[in-house]
């Protein structure tokens, strides 16, 4: 199925929802807020939702920066030849990264805005609790490999509550 995962219907009811490759950092705090609704209305009344996010280790770890390069990320823009502009921000207060590229072909010019969210365990605890669910443990990965700390990611196993 492709669809959009923020309008996604379903009469089927799941134990397990994944969100992989911290995807959640990408939404933002409305959009965080429609998809764990849906989640809650899409799990089965004991489900659990498995997804990872950016630690706040990993946002210390970023850099304002301005940068460009022929062909940036090896292509991954256009299978034209470009030059890619990347300009890096960084909000301390929100703890978002804003990576804003600019691709520039021949033939056109264009813009990608791709805003990321940081997250603290009591930070995304207090936000899947306000939302139904209780998160029951942390990993460093969605493998599972124990929690650490230092980790620039992080995942977690959240099981839905009765509202």
């Amino acid at each position: 199925m492709c669809q959009d995962y923020l309008e996604f219907e379903t009469e089927k009811r799941f134990d397990l929802i994944t969100m992989i490759m911290c995807d959640f950092c990408a939404l933002s705090p409305n959009q965080r807020k429609k998809i764990l609704t849906r989640f809650h209305s899409l799990l089965n009344a004991d489900g659990a939702v498995l997804l990872d996010v950016y630690s706040l280790n990993a946002f210390d770890q970023k850099e304002e920066v301005s940068t460009y390069e022929h062909r940036q990320l090896d292509g991954f823009w256009s299978k034209e030849d470009y030059y890619g502009f990347l300009n890096t921000f960084k909000y301390e207060e929100e703890k978002v990264i804003l990576d804003k590229y600019t691709i520039i072909e021949k033939a056109r010019t264009w813009t990608v805005y791709n805003w990321l969210q940081y997250f603290s365990p009591d930070a995304l605890r207090k936000e899947f609790e306000v939302n139904g669910f209780k998160i029951e443990e942390f990993y460093s990965d969605v493998a599972g490999k124990p929690f650490n700390s230092k980790s620039t990611e992080f995942a977690i196993v959240a099981r839905k509550l009765d509202k």
